[in-house]
């Protein structure tokens, strides 16, 4: 038997609820494998930087996805009183729905199957302090950074590629003509 009143079991239970704001989209019809790639492409970026890469995303989930942010933004702002500059996204799921399946009648009288898969898509963000503060970055900031390659050293090259151009040769020294030199009559 459980131990307490009802009241105060259901009072413990609530107190271990997560307040992280999330949004849900159930029943989308995209595949989850699909909704991954683009969610693993956000998951751990500021709330900006996942909208600009959603935005910008070719994939026919990237749309869903936007639409599922955009509505953890507003329960953060409005449900939990985030501040939206500190959110980040900080947990996605793509978890399987129902699918349905079809035929598509071949010859012989065989028929094979149509799987229409579906998902369920969540994300939940999380408010960082350290988002707030940089959010500008100062150019001595820049400047700290190691260059990516140093000049002396050369690309590396694929083996399947040929290079674009031939080395180039050493021009030939000619000495300069000088006009004034001789004239010709």
């Amino acid at each position: 038997m459980a131990k307490g009143h009802r009241s105060q079991i259901k009072k413990e239970r609530n107190a271990n609820v997560d307040k992280r704001p999330k949004a849900h989209a159930k029943f989308v019809r995209v595949s989850d494998t699909k909704a991954r790639i683009v969610l693993e492409q956000i998951k751990g970026k500021d709330v900006g930087a996942a909208m600009a890469i959603l935005m910008y995303s070719p994939r026919y989930a990237a749309a869903i996805i936007q639409k599922v942010l955009k509505s953890a933004i507003a329960n953060a702002e409005h449900n939990c009183e985030m501040d939206v500059s500190k959110l980040y996204v900080q947990e996605v799921f793509a978890n399987q729905a129902p699918t349905m399946k079809r035929i598509q009648p071949r010859a012989r009288g065989m028929a094979y199957r149509i799987n229409k898969r579906a998902s369920h898509i969540s994300i939940v963000l999380n408010e960082d302090e350290k988002l707030g503060k940089n959010l500008i970055k100062t150019p001595s900031a820049a400047a700290d950074k190691k260059p990516a390659r140093s000049a002396d050293k050369k690309p590396a090259r694929s083996a399947g590629k040929k290079p674009d151009k031939k080395p180039d040769k050493k021009p030939d020294k000619k000495p300069d003509k000088k006009l004034n030199d001789k004239k010709v009559k």
